[in-house]
């Protein structure tokens, strides 16, 4: 971890979104065990679940049905899945405790925020409209590139579309994908302690906060 002495203020800030700026893990469980429940399976316990949402489809799959890409009928889960989750995405998705303020704050002291998320287009472009995160200055979904986190191009991406450079940012994520592309960027790489993540002291982010109140304390 870094001497907060020596921290640069940010121009932007940068989120990731499942895990970091929402907690989407019940929604994300609700419809993986959907699909167990119409196959005559017993649900799996959430906690099993919450700890590999940031992960999305293939964490989930592979947590719910032991699959993984390389194995038959795993896309077709994929498509079951992500049908079952976009009809029902905000029944229990909310922005995490301190979010709200957080955002607030760097709005009132003129820092720009966005979001830098692996989730494709069709699903966060409804969910950012439904809870309420369309003051971000910039969205990029797992889509928008070639390559997703952990390749820093949406990074990258991200600060170009602020007009900044990325050493101009910070870039806070729940999961080990998120420091590397923030690091590989360029940006100052803050771990979420309050997502799903498990170890992240073992990451070697820039710094590690437990709620977002924290990251106002080291600006």
């Amino acid at each position: 971890m870094k001497n907060i002495s020596s921290l640069p203020r940010p121009k932007a800030i940068l989120f990731d979104l499942d895990g970091t700026l929402l907690d989407t893990a019940p929604d994300l469980a609700a419809a993986i065990n959907l699909l167990r429940t119409e196959r005559s399976l017993e649900p799996v316990p959430f906690e099993t679940l919450r700890c590999v949402a940031s992960q999305g489809s293939p964490g989930l799959i592979r947590a719910a049905f032991g699959l993984t890409s390389n194995d038959p009928g795993y896309q077709e889960l994929v498509k079951e899945f992500l049908a079952r989750y976009r009809a029902a995405m905000t029944v229990k998705t909310t922005l995490f405790k301190g979010i709200p303020e957080l955002l607030q704050s760097l709005q009132g002291q003129g820092i720009k925020w966005g979001i830098v998320t692996n989730k494709i287009a069709q699903l966060t472009d409804p969910l950012i409209a439904k809870i309420g995160l369309h003051e971000a200055g910039c969205v990029i979904s797992g889509d928008t590139m070639p390559h997703p986190k952990p390749h820093p191009a949406p990074v990258l991406e991200a600060a170009r579309r602020l007009a900044l450079e990325p050493v101009e940012c910070w870039f806070v994520g729940d999961d080990l994908r998120d420091i590397q592309a923030g690091r590989a960027a360029g940006t100052i790489t803050i771990a979420a302690g309050w997502g799903y993540c498990t170890d992240p002291i073992s990451w070697d982010a820039d710094y590690l906060v437990q709620t977002p109140q924290e990251i106002l304390k080291l600006i």
